[in-house]
């Protein structure tokens, strides 16, 4: 046991001196830490004791790009994955994957479920636990690199998030938003526990900021199950996500115009997913509204079985051509887009600065 441990923490400070020396040399070597809900989610919540197996464990899920199930909600690969493979990273492990801790390139902390307020959803990791483990993460690179080079690490990295759309599921679910000043005081809340969160980012060392917004969510096709609905989208969820946006906009401007060397960058989810929903073929794609795999109408629910895996589903041929793979989850193809605006789209889609310039700040 003791040369096992021995070996680990060799190999750990192995790779972690290579990639300082290549921050040192190069000046190009830049971390990214993902932090959010299912959306952003590589596999964490596959690791937490949980009394069920996970959808995300189930074929089809993974089918397209890893021919397997990862714990990701989608056919492939996620946003935050071609992020990383523009930004010349290799995947970025989940922080709760067991074995040799390869953090020098980023962590991805998200969890499926999770909300930016904690008492929200079990089984899950909420934001403030996911801001836990960062600082966990950043101990591990003082402890192996020194204060210096670790100081150096945290600040040149890009800090992701996509998070909020639960909290707002949540609320809707409860028939809570019918009142408008309940629904700008829960905003409110919302907002300033993700501000808190952010400024703490920021104290650790986090400097540079990007954000995913909170995507049209009464038009997902889970939401779209309401008979009521017809062909629209729910209104209340999406209100919500509007508000949402514009107090996240007036927010990170803020905090930037406060806090010296604060830099960051917004992708209006919102508009861009909406666009392609409404006008699949426009971007390549066939269908907008239904998934490619569940049951139900929009094939709304139960992908994978459903939480026991016993329900049928059905299964489109090709998830290429849909938006949706799940009911509330975007497939690689549509993913592959979304990241291809956030990395360099203009700056009325991914503004003030998209990701590849964020990246390039020192």
């Amino acid at each position: 046991m003791a040369t096992t441990l021995s070996f680990s923490f060799t190999f750990d400070l192995f790779l972690l001196l290579c990639a300082s020396l290549l921050c040192c040399c190069y000046g190009e070597h830049k971390a990214l830490f993902v932090f959010g809900d299912s959306l952003f989610d590589a596999g964490n919540n596959k690791y937490l004791n949980r009394s069920t197996v996970l959808a995300a464990e189930r074929w089809p899920y993974g089918e397209t790009f890893f021919k397997r199930p990862t714990g990701r909600l989608s056919d492939g690969r996620l946003v935050p994955d071609f992020l990383a493979k523009f930004a010349k990273l290799p995947f970025l492990p989940p922080y709760l994957q067991p074995g040799t801790r390869k953090w020098i390139n980023g962590v991805n902390f998200a969890s499926a479920g999770a909300a930016v307020l904690d008492q929200n959803y079990t089984e899950t990791i909420d934001l403030r636990t996911q801001l836990s483990n960062f600082k966990k993460v950043k101990e591990f690179f003082r402890q192996k690199l020194g204060d210096p080079e670790a100081n150096k690490l945290l600040h040149s990295a890009v800090y992701l998030l996509s998070i909020g759309g639960n909290d707002y599921f949540k609320i809707h679910q409860n028939n809570n938003t019918s009142d408008q000043s309940y629904r700008r005081k829960y905003v409110g809340t919302v907002i300033g526990n993700l501000t808190s969160v952010l400024q703490e980012i920021y104290v650790l060392g986090g400097r540079k900021i990007a954000f995913q917004n909170a995507g049209p969510l009464g038009c997902t096709p889970t939401m779209k199950i309401d008979p009521t609905l017809g062909d629209s989208c729910a209104q209340e969820p999406c209100t919500l996500a509007q508000m949402h946006n514009a107090a996240l906009s007036a927010t990170l401007k803020k905090l930037s115009k406060r806090l010296p060397g604060f830099k960051y960058s917004i992708f209006d989810y919102y508009n861009s997913l909406l666009e392609r929903i409404n006008n699949p073929s426009k971007y390549g794609l066939k269908e907008g509204k239904s998934a490619c795999c569940g049951s139900g109408p929009y094939r709304g629910s139960n992908c994978a079985g459903g939480r026991n895996g016993t329900t049928s589903f059905e299964l489109c041929s090709n998830p290429s051509e849909y938006i949706w793979f799940d009911g509330g989850h975007t497939t690689e193809a549509t993913n592959r887009q979304l990241a291809q605006l956030m990395w360099s789209g203009p700056s009325n889609v991914t503004g003030p600065v998209n990701l590849k310039q964020l990246f390039k700040f020192v």
